[in-house]
């Protein structure tokens, strides 16, 4: 699939990404329905891990991002994932930023996007999960749920909230995404206040839930590659007060050292793809460090190779996820990195 991928990517890099983002998807749902993709793909073999209670049925999994809506869930699966994590999305339907707003950097494997939370809203991407043969299959599938762009970040607790109350019956897992940098205010939500009264207001919640439906669900949290030390330590320390069930580390990073004078270098927005590998596996080693075994972690962040893949675990992580490495790589890298992470 490499090969025929090399073969595509020029074509498609010739196209304004988020457009390419989009025809990609569309034409990857058509392959699916003629069953195509099964004789395309090259799918990993079973090697199941278990954490929070959950089997995944490898350790490579997308990360939110790709498909924010839930529109592709079928068409992702069949591409080898042991989990897929969809979203961002937020309770009411919101547009995103202005286009363009999505920029690619080449010379560097990299992305800049600025997307901003575009989704349909919580309620219609429930619905495409339930219409998934993937879910309704029992298929490991994250949530991932944000604040609106309009609601002022001392009430954002509340967003969360009625995302958590609308996604938590459909969810394996919930993943609460505090650390966009393309949401006005949003990583202030990781500074020590308003990350205690968010966790403290989400696990109120949960309670509720689990009460009205008989089960706890997993709650993981995603937090930002441009942490310091004392920063990700008390993360670390409310994960645990607030029973928070694993972390994903990390997403898009602010930094622009690695890119300056490249085209695009200084667009704003989160900078994905190699160049936040050495960050996020910053990240990982100090929250390893400080969580012990205490709960596990999730890689993500510059993953273009079955090596990098390895190297996250290696520094901490138990299990990892994709998403730029797959448009520069393209979707063998799935069954590069579960490979390289198979478990003798």
């Amino acid at each position: 699939m490499i090969d025929r991928y090399s073969l595509l990517r020029p074509w498609l890099f010739c196209l304004d990404p988020e457009q390419a983002h989009n025809l990609t998807l569309s034409n990857l749902d058509r392959a699916q329905r003629w069953g195509l993709l099964d004789k395309l793909i090259t799918k990993p073999i079973a090697d199941p891990q278990t954490l929070c209670g959950i089997t995944f049925q490898n350790p490579v999994g997308l990360a939110a991002g790709l498909d924010k809506d839930g529109k592709h869930i079928d068409a992702l699966a069949a591409l080898g994932f042991g989990f897929l994590e969809i979203g961002t999305v937020t309770p009411r339907p919101q547009p995103g930023n202005a286009k363009p707003r999505m920029f690619r950097l080449p010379q560097a494997q990299a992305i800049i996007n600025r997307m901003g939370f575009n989704n349909d809203g919580v309620d219609a991407c429930v619905a495409r999960v339930r219409r998934s043969t993937f879910w309704q299959n029992g298929g490991v599938l994250g949530l991932n749920i944000g604040k609106n762009a309009s609601t002022p970040i001392e009430d954002a607790a509340s967003d969360y909230v009625l995302a958590m109350d609308a996604v938590y019956e459909i969810a394996t897992y919930i993943t609460v995404n505090i650390s966009s940098p393309n949401t006005q205010n949003l990583r202030a939500l990781q500074g020590e206040d308003m990350l205690r009264g968010l966790l403290r207001k989400l696990d109120d919640a949960r309670k509720r839930l689990s009460d009205r439906y008989g089960l706890r669900k997993p709650l993981f949290l995603k937090i930002a590659p441009d942490l310091d030390q004392e920063d990700i330590h008390l993360i670390a320390d409310l994960l645990i007060e607030y029973g928070i069930d694993a972390v994903i580390a990390t997403n898009t990073t602010v930094a622009r050292e690695s890119v300056q004078g490249m085209e695009h270098g200084n667009e704003t927005g989160g900078l994905s793809g190699a160049p936040v590998r050495a960050a996020s596996n910053k990240v990982i080693r100090s929250l390893k460090a400080r969580l012990q075994d205490q709960l596990p972690i999730i890689g993500v962040g510059g993953i273009m190779c079955g090596a990098d893949a390895r190297e996250k675990i290696m520094v901490g992580a138990s299990l990892v996820q994709l998403y730029s490495g797959l448009i520069y790589r393209g979707p063998d890298l799935v069954n590069e990195c579960a490979k390289a992470l198979r478990q003798p």
